[in-house]
């Protein structure tokens, strides 16, 4: 999309996922191939923007090391933008969560609503913004995307994200398989309309959106678990909904008013819903023949991708690259 829009897009990555591209593959830009702990401000040089969406990307892998989390999805994020306001970078938009509601209960949440994190990774989410927004001034101006849990068919698809989850289980198992008791309120985005959101944000007048937070959803789209497999096996012909045994409730529960951004940045026009989605993912995984033991495997499932690299010895415990040691010479 910033492409489309005449952007120069440089990519910083440290590629933990290189191997895990879906269907057709990825945009190929220039790229810094680089762990955003090590960031310096030379490579922020020149930048008008920074889009900042890099971390340990959810719960389970939050809770794989905690300290780990919040070096990389907390301390590295508030350096980058330090570094970025220190060289003259003047938009900072970083990709923070509607887990930062966390245990929200039944009422709507806007942006004034009290944070109430319970994992490593929505805590991560909530020190960041409390952190950078102390930075923003007449030079700087950070945003806050607070996007929704995200669904739909991207390059780099996740098997872990609810709709894409329980998608994948009816197509490969004939089982709408629920891990919880189905209670919980989950406000859910498509990917395409996470990034509609920050091409309007980084376009929208500086007064508009200047150390400001958005929920980044749309208010139709606020479901409970079981709504949503209600929509997959109404998609997914031929599946029947299945708890795990041991279901109970998910003490993440949040549905959150996503008015603000629709009003502000009229240029966010999402385009996406759960049944269409849950339609383009039936779609995807029909082509592609996907199986039980592709989704589930460390593939496309973040937290055993983590685990295999660590296992094979290709990354460090702090989830660094290994140098590539040397063959012996006999």
């Amino acid at each position: 999309m910033l492409l489309a829009q005449g952007h120069e897009v440089v990519g910083f990555d440290s590629d933990l996922y290189t191997s895990s591209t879906f269907g057709e593959g990825i945009q190929e830009i220039s790229e810094i191939k680089k762990d955003i702990r090590d960031v310096e401000a030379s490579d922020l040089e020149g930048f008008e923007a920074v889009l900042h969406l890099a971390g340990l990307s959810n719960d389970p892998l939050g809770n794989l090391n905690p300290n780990l989390t919040y070096d990389i999805n907390h301390l590295a994020s508030v350096r980058l933008a330090q570094l970025a306001k220190q060289v003259g970078v003047p938009r900072f938009i970083f990709s923070s969560s509607c887990s930062n509601y966390g245990a929200g209960g039944e009422d709507w949440l806007t942006e004034e609503s009290a944070f109430n994190p319970v994992t490593p990774y929505g805590i991560s989410k909530v020190r960041t913004e409390q952190d950078v927004t102390k930075l923003a001034d007449d030079n700087f101006s950070p945003t806050f995307l607070r996007n929704a849990t995200a669904f739909g068919v991207s390059p780099r698809l996740r098997f872990d994200l609810v709709l894409n989850n329980l998608v994948a289980w009816a197509f490969t198992t004939g089982r709408v398989y629920i891990k919880s008791d189905g209670s919980p309120w989950r406000p859910i985005v498509h990917i395409e309309d996470i990034s509609r959101a920050f091409v309007a944000v980084m376009n929208a007048p500086r007064e508009v959106v200047h150390n400001q937070a958005f929920n980044v959803a749309r208010n139709e789209d606020n479901y409970r678990i079981r709504e949503l497999a209600d929509i997959v096996q109404e998609t997914v012909p031929g599946c029947q909904i299945e708890y795990a045994k041991d279901a109970g409730p998910d003490k993440r529960c949040y549905r959150v008013n996503a008015s603000k951004i629709r009003e502000a940045v009229p240029e966010f026009q999402p385009q996406w819903d759960a049944r269409k989605g849950a339609q383009e993912l039936y779609q995807a995984y029909q082509k592609v023949g996907l199986t039980l033991e592709e989704f589930e495997g460390p593939r496309y499932q973040r937290i055993a991708h983590i685990k295999q690299l660590l296992g094979s010895g290709k990354l460090d415990d702090t989830l660094r690259w290994q140098a590539e040691t040397p063959a012996a010479v006999g």
